[in-house]
C-alpha cells in the first residue's frame, strides 16, 4: 500500500511541471501598461501577470489560469517575455523597448490575425 501511494505521489509530482509553469518575470520590468484598443490594463508583478479593467477589476489572471512555455529574455529591442495559456487559447509576447516607456504586446490567436499593440505605461 505504501509503495502504491509513493508511486502515485511520484507520478503526480512528475506531471505537475507539464500542467503549468510558474510566472517568474526575472529582468522584465514590473508595472502596468494600458492596451487602449481593449481598454485593458496589463499588470506585471514579481510573480504574476493579470489583465485588469481601468477601474482595477481582474479580467484575467494568468497565475490562476496557468501558463506554459514561459520564457524571459533580452533581444535587440529590449527585454521580453513569451508564454502560452491553454485556458485563453493564445500565445503572447510582450517586449519592453529600451528607449521607450511603452511596451509592445503581440498575441497569436487561432484562426484570427495576429494582434499587436503598443501599450502606454500606466
Amino acid at each position: 500500500m505504501k509503495r502504491l501511494a509513493l508511486a502515485a505521489l511520484v507520478f503526480l509530482l512528475a506531471l505537475a511541471p507539464a500542467v503549468a509553469q510558474g510566472i517568474d518575470l526575472g529582468s522584465f520590468p514590473l508595472g502596468s501598461w494600458l492596451d487602449a484598443n481593449y481598454d485593458a490594463v496589463w499588470e506585471f508583478t514579481s510573480g504574476n501577470i493579470r489583465i485588469l479593467s481601468p477601474a482595477g477589476d481582474v479580467l484575467f489572471d494568468f497565475g490562476s489560469a496557468g501558463v506554459q512555455d514561459f520564457k524571459v529574455g533580452a533581444g535587440g529591442d529590449g527585454p521580453f517575455i513569451t508564454f502560452a495559456c491553454e485556458a485563453a487559447g493564445r500565445t503572447y509576447k510582450i517586449t519592453k523597448p529600451l528607449t521607450k516607456s511603452s511596451a509592445v504586446l503581440e498575441i497569436e490567436r487561432p484562426n484570427l490575425p495576429k494582434y499587436k499593440v503598443e501599450m502606454a505605461k500606466k
